[in-house]
């Protein structure tokens, strides 16, 4: 089999030293007009670098992971589309993990960094955060940056939103629309966003002098068709005029078991969701929903890990995201 291109025959090529073509293809400071031949001689020969060679000479794997729970939820998704391009333009590639929120898999993606998969990692944990994550977190051989609330002190770079404030904002615009028996459809408990946004639910009755009714809430999972389980059960005691759900993909389940029951959205039950997915505009009626700035999360997080990778000494930093509420139609004919 033919042999491909080396630096002997690029350094033919280009009427250069070797030593010239490898300082050229390390990056090292050579002249221009070395630069400009070495590379026109690379190109012509179709040139490719070895990028096993290369990592064993910078110690580095030009690679950075994503470490999430759930790769196919809409909210992951538009993290990855800023993640990528930013990582790219500097040299990096991606690589994916689907960790279904299982804190095992959490555990041993953290550990396993030891082992030079990857030169850093962005991970979004859902279960929070034992003890053995922040050991993990505290000792971690390369950057990680964390999208979600981190307990305080943590050593490490986090991007975070205020789902608080954002369900706030859902239940100001529903209470500002004349509803007065809002449910909450929410995920499971044991999970960061379900902690928050049930507590936050709570809070934010009692800001605009609403009684609880457990009647009016309901916990199952963030999928579509357990929204759908929850809604039908939630209807089957009690009738609100209005829903909020903890994230868009409830909400549609909702939305689906809301056409079973005959209820009009938004004329009978107002409707909210969060996330603000891609989701929100493709439902009929489309979703009002609290965005919180799961794009802007993403890119703020690789932008984070960059940086660390450069300066390793400089403090922790803590970026966070405010929400917002997009209205639609699935609250805006509501009154």
């Amino acid at each position: 089999m033919a042999q491909g291109p080396t630096i002997t025959t690029i350094a033919a090529r280009a009427g250069v030293s070797i030593a010239s073509v490898s300082r050229v293809l390390n990056g090292l400071p050579t002249r221009e007009d070395t630069i400009r031949k070495v590379m026109a001689a690379a190109d012509e020969l179709g040139y490719v670098p070895n990028a096993a060679a290369r990592s064993l000479k910078s110690n580095r794997t030009y690679q950075v992971a994503f470490a999430m729970a759930d790769i196919g939820n809409p909210t992951y998704v538009a993290m990855v589309r800023e993640i990528q391009p930013v990582l790219k333009a500097a040299g990096y590639r991606l690589v994916l993990h689907s960790t279904d929120g299982d804190v095992d898999d959490e555990l041993d993606v953290l550990r396993r960094l030891g082992e030079r998969y990857a030169d850093g990692l962005i991970i979004s944990p859902l279960r929070g955060f034992a003890q053995q994550h922040l050991d993990l977190l505290a000792g971690a051989p390369a950057p990680v940056v964390v999208i979600g609330s981190v307990p305080q002190d943590t050593p490490v770079d986090n991007v975070r939103t205020d789902s608080r404030t954002g369900v706030r904002l859902a239940l100001e615009h529903l209470y500002g629309l004349g509803r007065r028996s809002i449910g909450f459809l929410n995920g499971p408990l044991d999970t960061i966003p379900g902690a928050a946004r049930a507590a936050a639910y709570t809070d934010a009755l009692a800001a605009l002098g609403l009684p609880y009714d457990p009647d009016l809430v309901e916990v199952g999972d963030f999928y579509r068709a357990a929204g759908a389980r929850a809604a039908h059960r939630l209807l089957e005691r009690s009738r609100p005029d209005a829903l909020l759900c903890a994230n868009d993909l409830i909400a549609l389940g909702a939305l689906d078991a809301l056409r079973e029951e005959r209820l009009r959205v938004p004329e009978d039950v107002a409707l909210v969701g969060m996330d603000d997915t891609e989701l929100a505009t493709a439902a009929w009626p489309t979703l009002t929903s609290v965005s919180l700035g799961s794009a802007e999360r993403g890119r703020r997080a690789a932008e984070l890990l960059l940086d660390r990778l450069e300066d390793g000494a400089a403090a922790p930093r803590i970026v966070t995201v405010e929400p917002t509420l997009v209205v639609r139609a699935s609250t805006e004919g509501a009154s």
